[in-house]
């Protein structure tokens, strides 16, 4: 008789864990689908977006690149959240023409060649556009009432292709029971955010966009609205190592990315809001992601070298030649030795004075620990990777301070699984978190 053989299934693990059993470095999988004890084990994982629940995830063919019906088209005046929009709920402010439509999201689908940047920018405007909406206090009251009037909005929203799919029977009893008029608003909120969240992803991941530090910082602003994090580490890696789509290729060709390079780096004002949401929402996951695939990465080094390492670096060459100019001409005041050795020891002094006092004023920057709170480096890091990661140091004790204790004379006493792999993780990354002579009481 035979046995069956046991079936191994693939476990999900967060960013802090596969750092720490692997040096490599890897995007960031949150643990939302981890710590979700209503799913089943047995169930197989789909790549799908991190963020939408299963049922949520009827997407269409326009909206995901390489489905079995991806050939097909949006139907024109439909855009990926479907014929019933936001904007045609609310009673109260009709949409005038300057407001945005969601069939601009449809261009970037049904163009036959690569969209351009202000298409793809115009789809995420939709996006920030109804984010703003679903984010307005002042609004949301009269929408929620319109959404109430019309149940088939809610359940248009749900398929991007505007199709509606059958319901569940968890959904069915969910609507027949009589649940408090919060609670039936918040999940319709709920669902209304997630795919307008998921919208701009797929706008944005889609195969021919190209990702441009515009439209980054603009999906950022989406996500920073709606308070939705989860996909902010997924899009940074997209942005540095994305395939280029070749103009005129037909069908479309791609030409490789090198993520190392430093136009790849991402802008720092990029990241701190992306941080910030992942912070506000609580999302550990999120939040060390982003700083992985920002501040942790060679294009943000090299970034960094050539924003503000060309200038010591051209003032260190230039030194030498001003100083030798400078002796030179005081040589010509004296009269006490000949010019050549008057001049050598003039162009010593000069630059042993330079290279004494720039010494003293590095040693003093580099090794400042004022703006430390909780991280700092570990004793014998080089000076040189410390400048360089200052950065990454500085946002990992940005993520420290919020996941602790707010109380200062409480620090040091965290406990939970999360917050030991993020002190073995930091630990990993040469730095010290609560280093015991440095808090408060211990010098």
């Amino acid at each position: 008789m035979h046995r069956s053989r046991p079936i191994v299934r693939s476990r999900a693990i967060c960013q802090i864990c596969e750092s720490l059993s692997s040096q490599r470095r890897r995007v960031a999988t949150p643990l939302i689908a981890a710590r979700n004890p209503s799913q089943p084990p047995s169930q197989s994982r789909r790549a799908t977006s991190p963020f939408i629940p299963s049922q949520a995830r009827a997407l269409s063919s326009a909206a995901i690149p390489g489905s079995k019906h991806g050939s097909q088209p949006v139907p024109a005046g439909k855009g990926v959240l479907g014929g019933n929009t936001l904007a045609e709920t609310d009673r109260g402010a009709p949409p005038t023409a300057s407001a945005p439509t969601p069939t601009r999201i449809s261009k970037i689908t049904t163009t036959p060649g690569i969209p351009s940047e202000d298409n793809v920018s115009d789809a995420l405007g939709v996006c920030e556009w109804l984010a703003t909406r679903l984010t307005d206090d002042s609004v949301r009251p009269q929408t929620a009432h319109s959404i109430g009037e019309s149940d088939s909005t809610a359940s248009t929203l749900l398929s991007l292709d505007g199709s509606e799919r059958a319901k569940t029977p968890a959904e069915t009893t969910t609507q027949s029971s009589k649940l408090p008029q919060e609670i039936k608003d918040s999940a319709r909120w709920e669902i209304l955010d997630n795919k307008v969240s998921e919208t701009a992803y797929l706008a944005l991941a889609h195969p021919h966009v190209v990702i441009t530090p515009n439209l980054l910082e603009q999906y950022v602003r989406v996500q920073a609205k709606l308070g939705k994090p989860e996909t902010l580490p997924k899009v940074f890696q997209l942005f540095a190592s994305k395939p280029l789509p070749r103009e005129g290729s037909v069908p479309v060709s791609y030409t490789e990315k090198n993520p190392n390079r430093a136009e790849n780096a991402i802008d720092s004002k990029i990241v701190e809001l992306a941080l910030d949401t992942a912070i506000a929402a609580k999302n550990l996951d999120a939040a060390v992601g982003i700083v992985e695939n920002s501040y942790g990465t060679t294009a943000f080094v090299r970034s960094k070298l050539l924003r503000h390492g060309m200038l010591p670096l051209g003032a260190f060459v230039t030194t030498p030649i001003a100083a030798y100019i400078l002796a030179t001409n005081f040589s010509g005041l004296q009269q006490t030795m000949d010019s050549a050795t008057a001049t050598g020891v003039a162009f010593t002094g000069i630059l042993a004075y330079v290279g004494f006092t720039a010494s003293l004023g590095i040693v003093a920057v580099m090794t400042a620990n004022d703006q430390m709170k909780r991280v700092t480096w570990a004793p014998g890091t080089p000076l040189r990777k410390r400048w360089i990661r200052e950065e990454e140091r500085a946002a990992l004790d940005k993520i420290a301070c919020a996941w602790g204790f707010q109380e200062s004379w409480r620090q040091g006493e965290e406990e939970g699984a999360d917050w030991d792999a993020l002190r073995e993780y930091i630990g990993q990354k040469g730095m010290t978190l609560d280093r015991t002579e440095l808090m408060e009481g211990m010098d």
